[in-house]
């Protein structure tokens, strides 16, 4: 494939149109306040790769001090950013949902800490360039956010959304 050259991040459905799933991911656009499809399918394509990847390390010889190894770095991985619990292990990762994926993302974050009234209005927070992770201004919705970054979520310091008083804040922020 030539220099360049886009490709997709996702994957699509292999059955377009099928209501039940066509219902579902309407209301998870809906919940988490997603700009189309696309999103959704990214996340779900992370979440396969996830599943992949688990399934893989489970797979190969459990003695092997190799995979060991990287089952630990994996499993670490996805502790860090949020998406496995302290307890978890290599196996639970094969019973994640979709929503476990899409709760790290930052819009999500935004809205859960209270910084947004909705969504839709942490997702505008987030590319108008009002939100800072760790003094990090991030424009990217999709952004995952690490637990350790979680409580470094706020207003830019320089926006005015930082004056507790603008109209648009929060109820009680």
């Amino acid at each position: 494939m030539p220099l360049g050259t886009d490709t997709k991040q996702y994957e699509t459905p292999n059955h377009p149109y099928q209501g039940e799933r066509i219902a579902t991911e309407h209301s998870l656009i809906d919940r988490y306040g997603l700009k189309n499809k696309e999103e959704l399918w990214r996340a779900q394509s992370q979440l396969r790769s996830y599943r992949r990847e688990a399934r893989d390390l489970l797979g190969q010889a459990q003695g092997d001090e190799a995979v060991l190894e990287r089952s630990d770095e994996f499993v670490g991985r996805l502790k860090r950013v949020g998406i496995l619990d302290e307890g978890d292990e290599l196996g639970d990762v094969l019973g994640l949902e979709i929503e476990d994926v899409l709760e790290r993302r930052l819009q999500t974050v935004v809205y859960r800490k209270g910084l947004a009234n909705t969504t839709e209005q942490a997702r505008q927070f987030i590319t108008h360039g009002h939100v800072t992770v760790d003094g990090q201004r991030h424009r990217v919705p999709s952004y995952v956010v690490d637990i350790d970054e979680e409580n470094l979520v706020e207003f830019d310091e320089n926006s005015p959304l930082a004056d507790e008083l603008h109209p648009e804040r929060a109820e009680g922020q």
